[in-house]
Parts: C-alpha cells; sequence; structure tokens
C-alpha cells in the first residue's frame, strides 16, 4: 500500500474539518512547514486540556516505550489526544523501529505526530506499518529559486494585499528561499498596511530596509541593457552599505541571470512561450530583463559571463585571491561588460 503524501493545505483542512488521521509523518529539509503544522497540531486541543491531552516528546530526551506509553493512553474527557513526537531526525533508524509495532496497530483516540525537521524520517519497518495504518506522509522540500515568488504572493494574499511586481522581486531577492525569514519579512509589511492595500516598492523599503533603487534586483535591471553608469553606481552603494548588500548574495542574483538567459538562447522555442518555460517565470512581463538580455549579450558573451562569476565566486571566498569582496564585484561588472 503507498503512503498518503499530502500537501502542507491539504493537510490543514485535514484538520480544520476534524477528520484526522491516526499518524501523521512530517519530515523534510524546509523546516518553516513542519514548524506550521505543529503549532496547527497543537491547536487541536483545547487549552483547557492541553495539561492532560497534549504530550510533546524529544526524541533524544525519551525512548520508544515512554512514546508508545502516551500513545496508548485515553483521553481524558475529550474524544481524542494528541501526541508530538519532535526531533527524530537526531535519533537512530533503530529508535523508530521500535515505534513499528504501534505504528501497525495505533490507538484511534491518539493524533500521533512524528516530526524529522531537516531530513527524512527513518525506519523501514517504523515506515511500512505506518503506511500499512494510512498515516499521512508530509516531505517539507526547500523552496526552488522558480518558487520563491508565487509564495510571497501567497503570503500577501493571504493577509488581504496585493503586491507590485518589482516589490514582488525585492522581496524575493531580499529573503531568498528561507521560509522563516520570508514570512517574519512579508508580516512587518502585512500587519502596518491597511487590508486591500498595494504592497509598492516604496513599502519594501521603508518597512523591510532594502532600497528601492539599489538592489540586486535594479543591478541585474542594468545588466541585462548593458547600462554600465547605473551597475557600477548599485556596486558602490553595495560597498558603502555591505550588511544590506553582501557580494555572495549579488553574485547568486547574477549567476540565476545569466544561467536562466543562456536556457533563452538554448531553448526550443525563442518565442514568448519558450522563453517563459525555459526559465520558470509565470508572467510574460517577467521576461524583460531576458529579452533585454538577449540583445545585449549573445550565447557566447552569456557563456563567458556565466565563467566570470563562477571566477568571481571562488576569488570572493578567499581562494586565490585577498582583493575586497567589492573591488571583485566591480572587476566582475567590468569582465561581464567587456
Amino acid at each position: 500500500m503507498a503512503a498518503q503524501a499530502a500537501t502542507f493545505s491539504g493537510i490543514r483542512k485535514q484538520l480544520k474539518s476534524g477528520n484526522a488521521a491516526p499518524i501523521y509523518v512530517l519530515h523534510g529539509a524546509e523546516g518553516y512547514y513542519i514548524d506550521a503544522l505543529l503549532r496547527d497540531f497543537e491547536s487541536l486541543v483545547p487549552d483547557d486540556e492541553k495539561d492532560f491531552n497534549l504530550y510533546v516528546l524529544y526524541a533524544p530526551e525519551t525512548s520508544p516505550d515512554m512514546v508508545v506509553e502516551a500513545c496508548l493512553r485515553y483521553p481524558m474527557m475529550a474524544d481524542r489526544q494528541v501526541v508530538i513526537l519532535k526531533e527524530t531526525q537526531s535519533v537512530p533508524a533503530s529508535f523508530m523501529e521500535g515505534l513499528a509495532a504501534y505504528a501497525a496497530r495505533p490507538n484511534p483516540q491518539t493524533v500521533f505526530v512524528v516530526a524529522s525537521r531537516g531530513d527524512t524520517v527513518k525506519g523501514k519497518e517504523f515506515i511500512k506499518a505506518a503506511t500499512a495504518s494510512k498515516a499521512v506522509f508530509f516531505e517539507s522540500k526547500k523552496l526552488k529559486d522558480s518558487q520563491i515568488e508565487p509564495v510571497i504572493e501567497e503570503f500577501v494574499r493571504g493577509a488581504g494585499l496585493s503586491v507590485d511586481a518589482k516589490a514582488l522581486a525585492m522581496l524575493a531577492d531580499h529573503v531568498g528561499s528561507d521560509l522563516s525569514r520570508l514570512h517574519n519579512e512579508v508580516s512587518k509589511i502585512t500587519v502596518a498596511l491597511p487590508a486591500g492595500a498595494t504592497v509598492t516598492p516604496e513599502a519594501v523599503e521603508r518597512l523591510i530596509g532594502v532600497s528601492k533603487d539599489f538592489n540586486n534586483f535594479e543591478l541585474i535591471d542594468a545588466v541585462a541593457r548593458r547600462d554600465t553608469a547605473t551597475a557600477f553606481r548599485i556596486a558602490e552603494y553595495f560597498r558603502a552599505n555591505p550588511k544590506n548588500n553582501p557580494s555572495i548574495l549579488t553574485g547568486i542574483a547574477l549567476f540565476g541571470f545569466f544561467s536562466k538567459l543562456l536556457l533563452c538562447w538554448y531553448a526550443p522555442e525563442r518565442t514568448e512561450k519558450g522563453m517563459m518555460e525555459a526559465t520558470g517565470v509565470r508572467y510574460p512581463s517577467a521576461l524583460a530583463n531576458y529579452k533585454n538580455g538577449m540583445r545585449s549579450y549573445s550565447a557566447r558573451q552569456t557563456i563567458n559571463a556565466i565563467s566570470a562569476i563562477r571566477r568571481f565566486d571562488t576569488r570572493s571566498k578567499g581562494i586565490g585571491s585577498r582583493a575586497n569582496e567589492y573591488d571583485l564585484l566591480r572587476e566582475l561588472l567590468f569582465a561581464i561588460f567587456n
């Protein structure tokens, strides 16, 4: 029998409906979704029942027998209890195998939640038994670059706001794929703006501290257009404000742009549709930099730019160079433009 692979929203919907499964296994590299779901599971138990119907155990500090004992208890004056086992990524597979017998015949009045934050769940026999008992498995994966902006949009819209395309790109560039940080930064904006408002570049600058004129988004725009004056001006701003503009992130942004530009050059179709499929962007308007890039750089120049960025990455880490990282960034821009 195949495991029930669930989505984040699917599990939340299931819990709200009151139809919780007997076993949930939450595992994977992205901790944000796991932490959010664990809070949801804890919320299944009313506050006045938490002392006797909610058990939160930490795998490194307990034993399989103690976990099973907690799961086999019956809830007090309620229809169900919740037992959460955290940090199973920190124990050997043998620990999880010690839970296989319970997983094969779970207590129907217990919602048992296993969390392996940052790693896949261990224990082949446990997984086999839990699967046979119709456990729900959720793998929390790290975001791909192409998923960052859609997730930000989802967060913003969930707060009753909309977001400007440039503001969206600024946020994506600033927070990257760290979902916890992403949520915290977006929350600063959503609590400050009234319902129905649009998140603008000005709002991002004011509330998050990201310059709307001097950021990696604007640098990529300038590089795509071969606007050397603007590109070097932004690089000097980065030098003067290193805390908010680490060169390593700029290198990542440039590498991402030129890598996708190369995909455009070798796309089966150099049409708008073909370029969208090659780059993974969702809207035609997001192709502007790639269209400008194809006018500014040949395929060979694009390959050379990628090589230059790789050299910059190596040298900025102190390998083969002791130069200041922002001097190296200027050298990189010279290499790209020449």
